[in-house]
């Protein structure tokens, strides 16, 4: 999706990130260019899901109860620190802004200053999945749990214009993933579908709010990055369409987000 927008010579002013978006957001900030979206999906088709849940003998505590997670964040954390050019919010080039959730409340953060890194590695916190990360005395979370896809936040900071990039779909699948993880995963993307969409409705009114259309239907988990090569190129093609059909010039929900049967 960025891919396309950066050839179509869109540029944010602002740009705001939530859950796994907040990851794609902290690279994009530091250079919104059609060169830079080639650097970041190279690393999501390397990405493997051993690397990215970060599975160890320590995973089967949180199995059993005895620690209130089940995967580490050090994979992601080493992609970041290896690969982001920046630390601190302040260096970026385009303002960045993410968004992440208390624990005991599900209040929503914005964090706009300080650690990138940590910001990040507390928005995509899935919680029983990754450990809460504590800033300045919160412990805070997935940020998808106050605000999956943060119209509300872009347009308290000011954007006169929305561009809304999803990655989930409401898509009632055939096979749901029969594992927990696929399980919860897939509940979690349907709430955020639902959320977009009251947002969308409740927002839309104040500015013109664009929803690129995801893929549908999706039938590989969120962390099975073996189709990640196959999903960007389908991403950019149904982009591609989407802009060619004026999508840039109208204000409508896409089908994809409604809920729906294959």
């Amino acid at each position: 999706m960025l891919a396309e927008l950066c050839a179509a010579g869109e540029r944010p002013d602002l740009i705001v990130g939530v859950s796994a978006g907040a990851i794609n957001a902290a690279f994009f900030a530091a250079d919104p260019s059609s060169g830079n979206t080639s650097r970041m999906a190279e690393l999501w088709v390397s990405m493997t899901t051993r690397r990215a849940l970060g599975f160890s003998p320590g995973s089967l505590l949180g199995l059993l109860g005895l620690r209130d997670h089940v995967a580490s964040p050090r994979g992601l954390r080493a992609l970041l620190v290896e690969h982001l050019p920046y630390r601190r919010f302040d260096q970026v080039t385009v303002p960045l802004h993410i968004v992440c959730a208390e624990l005991p409340t599900g209040r929503e953060v914005l964090l706009s200053d300080g650690a990138v890194i940590e910001a990040v590695l507390a928005s995509a916190a899935i919680p029983g999945i990754f450990p809460a990360v504590e800033l300045d005395g919160q412990w805070l979370v997935d940020g998808a749990i106050a605000a999956n896809t943060p119209i509300a936040s872009a347009i308290r900071l000011g954007a006169e214009r929305v561009i809304v990039l999803p990655a989930g779909f409401a898509c009632a699948l055939r096979r749901v993933g029969g594992n927990p993880f696929a399980r919860a995963m897939h509940a979690i993307t349907l709430l955020g579908a639902r959320q977009l969409h009251a947002d969308f409705d409740r927002y839309s009114r104040e500015v013109p709010i664009h929803v690129v259309p995801p893929l549908c239907p999706v039938a590989h988990s969120s962390y099975d990055y073996r189709h990640a090569t196959t999903l960007i190129e389908r991403a950019r093609a149904v982009t591609r369409d989407w802009l060619a059909q004026g999508g840039l010039s109208r204000t409508e929900f896409p089908g994809p987000l409604v809920e729906h049967r294959h």
